[in-house]
């Protein structure tokens, strides 16, 4: 299964001079995590909810603090012929919730931890793909546990 099958095309944007209070009013009443950040029709990076966390644990003012201050600028993205299991790793590994589709150098969607819950849960069925699930969340586990334990946020 490829990416482009479970991707959510209308991507939620916004700007890189909004401020945070004004991306948060976005995130929330479209009920995302994320807002890609558009310079026309250039991907210049990704606010997530986690962004915002750290702006507000580091008491930062988010009415006069700007997307672009906090956004990730070195953006990782995959195309959409990238299989979900890539995709996963992909987002396991960099401890990443949601990754841009880009087709062409053009933002095409983007793919979420929620859209791959969607389809862990029809695996959930399968005897073999439950255990393949059940050894590779150990592993999450373990990884998300040391960085508890050692105090790694970024």
């Amino acid at each position: 299964m490829r990416v482009s099958e479970i991707m959510t095309e209308a991507a939620v944007l916004d700007q890189a001079d909004d401020t945070l209070v004004e991306a948060a009013r976005k995130m929330w009443k479209q009920q995302t995590g994320s807002l890609l950040v558009m310079d026309g029709d250039d991907l210049v990076g990704i606010l997530t909810e986690r962004d915002i966390l750290k702006a507000v644990a580091a008491g930062a003012r988010l009415d006069e603090v700007r997307i672009s201050e906090v956004m990730t600028k070195d953006i990782i993205t995959v195309g959409p012929q990238t299989t979900l299991r890539e995709a996963a790793k992909i987002m396991a590994d960099r401890w990443i919730r949601h990754l841009p589709v880009v087709d062409g150098g053009k933002l095409v969607g983007i793919v979420s931890q929620r859209d791959l819950a969607g389809i862990l849960a029809g695996a959930l069925n399968e005897p073999e793909a439950l255990e393949q699930l059940v050894e590779a969340s150990e592993l999450v586990r373990e990884r998300r546990l040391r960085r508890v334990e050692h105090g790694v946020w970024d």
